[in-house]
C-alpha cells in the first residue's frame, strides 16, 4: 500500500530559502531533500528548524502537515531557530542591506503569526534611514508635524523644550501655596530660574544629537535612547531602548517615555523650596540647587512608561545644599 504523502518546509543549515517537499516517510522526505540540496545521503539528516529536534521515524509520523524543517548534511549542525537571530544580529554591524533581504525572503514564506510579526519590525527598523537629519532625506518621518520643523533635532529639541517649560509652570503654580511673607522671595527664584533656562534653550540640547555637551549622557550621537529604569534600580531591567529618529513610529512612541524626577519634583523638590524660602532667617537660598533637581539630567532619568514609577520615591532634599554656605551674586531679600 502507498504512503500517503505529506507536505513540508524544507530548508538548509546555512541558508533562508524553503522548498515545498512531499514525502510519506522519514526515509523518502530525506531522499527527496539530499537530491534537492545536493547533499549527500550518507550522514544526513532532519531535524525541527524550531529548536534543532533530530526526527526518528515514528517523531516523523506525529508532525503536522507543512512542518518547517532542516536538512542537515555531514557534520551541521542545527540549534534550532535562535540560530538564524544569532546570523542576524551578527551581520547587523556589517551587513544591514543583507540583514534586510534574508528577512524578506523568509517573510514571503513565513506564516506563523509571530515569526511574521517579528520579521515584519525587523525589516521595518532596519530599512529606515537613521542617520537622515534634514526633511528632505526622510519625508515620511515628519509626517503629522509642523512645517516649521526642517530637520529631526529640531523637532526633538522643541519637544524636550516643551517638557522643562511645563516644569517652569508646576513651580510657578505653586505660588498661592507659598507663605505670603514668602512670596517676594519665591518670585525672585522663579525669575532667575527662568532666565537661566532661557540662556540654555529650555535645555532642548539633551535631545539634539547634533549637540556636544553633558546631554551626551541621555543618548549617542546615532541618537539611541536607553531606558534608565526605576528610580531605585542601576539599570532597567527590560532593556528598554528606541531610536526616535529612525521612523514616524518610533518618535510618535518615544513621546510615551517620560523625564522622571529621581527626588519628586510635586511631593519633594518644590515644597523644599517654599519651605527653605520661609524659613531663610537671613540665609540665602541655594535656589541653583533646586534648579538642578528641577530641569537638569542630575536628578532626571530617561525612562520606559512601563518603567515609570509614579509611587512615592520616600526621596528628600539634601539639607546641606538647601542655604549657600557663603554669599554669592544672587541675594534673596
Amino acid at each position: 500500500m502507498a504512503e500517503r504523502l505529506r507536505p513540508f518546509r524544507l530548508r538548509g543549515c546555512g541558508s533562508p530559502r524553503k522548498f515545498g517537499v512531499a514525502a510519506g516517510s522519514l526515509r523518502g522526505l530525506l531522499r527527496k531533500g539530499c537530491r534537492l540540496l545536493e547533499l549527500p545521503l550518507a550522514g544526513s539528516r532532519l531535524c525541527l528548524y524550531e529548536d534543532g529536534t533530530e526526527l526518528t521515524e515514528s517523531y516523523f509520523r506525529a508532525l503536522p502537515p507543512q512542518t518547517e524543517l532542516v536538512l542537515l548534511g555531514p557534520g551541521e549542525t542545527w540549534r534550532g531557530c535562535a540560530g538564524d537571530i544569532e546570523r542576524f544580529l551578527a551581520a547587523f554591524c556589517s551587513q544591514g542591506d543583507a540583514v534586510v533581504a534574508a528577512a524578506r525572503r523568509l517573510l514571503s514564506d513565513e506564516r506563523a503569526p509571530r515569526r511574521q510579526k517579528l520579521l515584519s519590525d525587523l525589516i521595518h527598523n532596519l530599512s529606515e534611514n537613521i542617520l537622515a537629519e534634514d526633511k528632505e532625506e526622510d519625508k515620511n518621518w515628519f509626517e503629522g508635524l509642523e512645517s516649521r520643523f526642517k530637520n529631526k533635532s529640531s523637532y526633538m529639541r522643541h519637544s524636550c523644550e516643551s517638557r522643562i517649560r511645563s516644569y517652569m509652570k508646576e513651580v510657578s503654580s505653586f505660588m498661592p501655596n507659598v507663605h505670603p511673607t514668602a512670596r517676594d522671595a519665591y518670585k525672585r527664584i522663579i525669575e532667575l530660574m527662568s532666565d537661566k533656562l532661557k540662556a540654555v534653550k529650555y535645555n532642548g540640547c539633551y535631545f539634539d544629537r547634533r549637540e556636544e555637551s553633558a546631554a551626551a549622557r541621555l543618548c549617542t550621537t546615532e541618537g539611541w535612547f536607553s531606558c534608565q529604569g526605576p528610580f531605585d534600580s542601576a539599570e532597567c531591567l527590560c532593556k528598554h531602548s528606541i531610536n526616535p529618529y529612525s521612523n514616524r513610529e518610533s518618535r510618535i512612541l518615544f513621546s510615551t517615555w517620560n523625564l522622571d524626577h529621581i527626588i519628586e519634583k510635586k511631593r519633594a523638590v518644590v515644597p523644599e523650596l517654599a519651605e527653605a524660602v520661609k524659613t531663610r532667617d537671613g540665609r540665602e537660598v541655594n535656589w541653583e540647587y533646586f534648579y538642578q533637581l528641577l530641569f537638569t539630567v542630575d536628578n532626571l532619568k530617561l525612562v520606559h512608561i512601563a518603567c515609570h514609577k509614579k509611587t512615592n520615591h520616600h526621596l528628600s532634599c539634601d539639607k546641606t545644599k538647601i542655604y549657600r554656605k557663603r554669599k554669592e551674586n544672587h541675594t534673596i531679600s
